[in-house]
């Protein structure tokens, strides 16, 4: 359902940046207030980001107004807060549509539209792109201008400094938008970022740069000297110090909800060479108030009424997983004063919200910084305590090399409860955990497990918590399937498996949770199923088993195939000279775009009827 444009007389005059650019400057205000606008309505139609697009209205509006994109380039980092970008970039009609299978994609996405320059879902990654577009319009020199725009919590992360530091030594022409919301998803946290809201809040400076300069604009030498002053001041301990170091010239903060001055600013730095910085000052959720009182819940929202002050209860839903972690956390604390608790993610996402009101001293969140995270519980384990990381399956990528050297090698105690596995659904290509049972399984001293239901989850949380070297729990986003959690912890046995059910011919050996859909098939076919449990070590005693026994050997995961658990099935049975047929289960050798979960199971033939129908065709 898409919404009436007559309601927004300004906005339906801007359906591309080109229309915008055509509107005087004085319909802009107006503009961003029907923008923003459309923007509630639409959202609260289909679930979706909301909050962080609401604060950079003002920005977008800007941007588009005052630069020729799509020839000049605008990168957005994360994308949550593109959604307006979405608006006035041709697809205004489809904002319904949004995380939706068949509909735009949550993020910006260029195989969707040539304003799209860079697909992100992930931080920390604008600048360095900028920064090599900058580099390749120098060469091309045709006045093409390049534009990054990141948060105050993405900007945190290394590469993002990594990225500063190059571009301030080849000095290309670029522009940088801090913008800053004084949020990363959950609230920032940080060394830094309390420091830039010290300074930023203080009086003094304030008083300075601003009271100052209006008191004394007449009086040309005084205005110097304070600006000689403000500049000193500035170089002691404002944050333009650091951007200025890294060679940026650092303009702001200046206000982010002042369309007028941003466009202003903005054609004034258009002009300018070599790396700038603009550093603006936003509110998550700006001109809705609930969202502005409550930016963290309203960050991601289901469908909703804009009139109501609250997000509608989900009653009667079954536990979630990360639910599921969050208790054992809090369970396993009370027992094991040792246990540390690390997230680079939220911790409202993440389940810990209970852990670290309950156990401050154990919880650390160490914000947008995944490599940190890792090595973190290294130095932890190394002390004698005994870590859990909790990490989204796709944000694990970014510390694989940590993993690897820092934990692996060393066999260390750390336990990683690996969230957002497999298909994650709705946001799409960049957030689908597909690849952690591959990239986990080629690592020595590795135990990986995947649990079936609620239970098994907790159980294996335990079971890893207490294994002496590096471990692994990877479960889904979302509900489990309504199972009873025994509130007893039992240590279950490393690398082995469980028999749940005898039948004829064929053997389907479940990692994770497909179990309920394998049982389903089985009822029907007859086959014999074993839930796995662990993808490292293997069940090899009943691997063995099943393949004297069944003429078929069926593998399936919430994983990609190539390399995943089947994989190691069919390795192992190489090995041992096990010749069977075997039907591997699992993700396609592709990317998986945006979809609820149940719409792309039944998509990939991973759904029940799915299952059944692939190892039916199999048989033929």
């Amino acid at each position: 359902m898409t919404l009436d444009i007559s309601k927004y007389p300004t906005l339906a005059q801007a359906d591309t940046p080109e229309d915008l650019r055509r509107l005087p400057k004085e319909s802009l205000t107006a503009l961003c207030n029907e923008l923003r606008t459309y923007l509630l309505n639409s959202v609260s139609q289909s679930s979706g980001h909301l909050a962080s697009g609401l604060g950079a209205v003002e920005l977008t509006v800007a941007l588009h107004y005052v630069y020729n994109t799509p020839y000049d380039k605008l990168i957005w980092d994360v994308g949550h807060q593109a959604y307006p970008h979405k608006i006035l970039t041709g697809r205004r009609d489809r904002l319904t549509t949004i995380r939706q299978k068949d509909g735009l994609h949550p993020f910006p996405w260029r195989a969707e539209s040539e304003y799209d320059t860079l697909s992100v879902g992930h931080s920390s990654t604008s600048i360095s792109a900028a920064l090599g577009l900058a580099i390749s319009a120098k060469r091309e020199d045709k006045g093409r201008r390049i534009v990054s725009v990141i948060g105050d919590g993405a900007i945190t992360a290394g590469m993002a400094f990594e990225a500063m530091n190059h571009a301030g030594d080849v000095h290309s022409d670029m522009l940088v938008i801090l913008n800053d919301n004084e949020m990363s998803i959950s609230e920032n946290v940080g060394a830094l970022n309390n420091h830039l809201a010290q300074i930023l809040s203080g009086n003094l400076y304030t008083s300075i740069r601003e009271g100052g300069k209006k008191v004394l604009s007449g009086i040309p030498p005084i205005k110097e000297l304070v600006k000689r002053t403000e500049e000193h001041l500035k170089g002691m301990v404002v944050p333009g110090t650091l951007f200025e170091e890294l060679g940026f010239n650092y303009i702001g903060p200046v206000d982010g909800h002042d369309v007028t001055e941003l466009v202003k600013t903005l054609k004034n730095m258009r002009e300018l060479k070599g790396p700038q910085f603009l550093h603006i000052m936003t509110k998550k959720g700006k001109g809705y108030e609930p969202a502005e009182k409550d930016p963290i819940g309203y960050h991601a929202v289901p469908k909703f009424a804009p009139s109501d002050d609250t997000l509608p209860k989900v009653k009667g839903k079954k536990p979630t997983f990360s639910g599921i972690f969050g208790d054992f956390l809090c369970d396993m604390a009370a027992l094991d004063p040792k246990l540390m608790a690390i997230t680079p993610a939220m911790r409202e996402g993440s389940g810990m919200v209970r852990f670290s009101k309950e156990f401050p001293e154990q919880y650390f969140d160490v914000a947008i910084a995944e490599q940190h995270a890792v090595t973190l519980a290294t130095g932890m384990a190394i002390a004698g305590n005994s870590p859990i990381v909790a990490i989204y399956s796709t944000f694990l990528q970014r510390g694989y090399d940590q993993l690897i050297h820092d934990v692996a090698i060393m066999d260390l105690p750390i336990m990683f409860a690996i969230d957002r596995a497999g298909l994650v659904g709705a946001d799409g290509q960049t957030h689908q955990g597909a690849f952690d049972l591959s990239f986990m399984r080629c690592i020595p001293n590795m135990v990986i497990m995947a649990p079936s239901d609620e239970n098994e989850c907790r159980q294996m949380l335990y079971t890893g918590h207490r294994h002496k070297g590096p471990s692994a729990v990877r479960y889904p986003r979302g509900s489990g399937i309504g199972v009873d959690v025994e509130s007893e912890f039992t240590q279950l046995e490393i690398g082995k498996g469980r028999l749940l059910r005898q039948g004829q011919k064929i053997a389907i050996l479940n990692f994770g949770t497909f179990l309920h859909s394998a049982l389903q098939v089985a009822e029907k076919i007859d086959a014999t199923v074993a839930d796995m449990r662990f993808v490292k070590p293997l069940d090899e005693s009943l691997i063995r088993q099943l393949t004297q026994d069944h003429d078929v050997i069926v593998t399936i995961e919430e994983n990609a195939i190539a390399g995943g658990a089947g994989s190691g099935v069919v390795e192992f049975m190489m090995k041992e000279k096990l010749i069977k047929p075997v039907l591997n289960l699992g993700l396609p050798d592709k990317f998986i775009h945006q979809g609820t979960q149940e719409e792309l199971y039944e998509e990939l033939g991973l759904d029940a009827k799915g299952i059944e129908s692939s190892i039916q065709n199999y048989m033929k």
